[in-house]
């Protein structure tokens, strides 16, 4: 998987924690599936793209 290892992905993931905190972690984390989901659907020819919007 790239060459990244397990040190390098521990490494990555304190990096992370730091800059954005541990609240924003899970926020974090399902608004990069979502676009993982999106980009997948994009390169297999769908026309549906999950769109949603954020109330706050």
């Amino acid at each position: 998987m790239f060459g990244f290892g397990i040190p390098e992905l521990i490494i990555i993931l304190v990096i992370v924690t730091m800059i954005f905190g541990v609240d924003r972690l899970p926020e974090l984390g399902g608004a990069l599936g979502k676009t993982i989901r999106n980009f997948r659907k994009a390169a297999d020819g769908r026309e549906e793209i999950e769109i949603t919007s954020k109330e706050a």
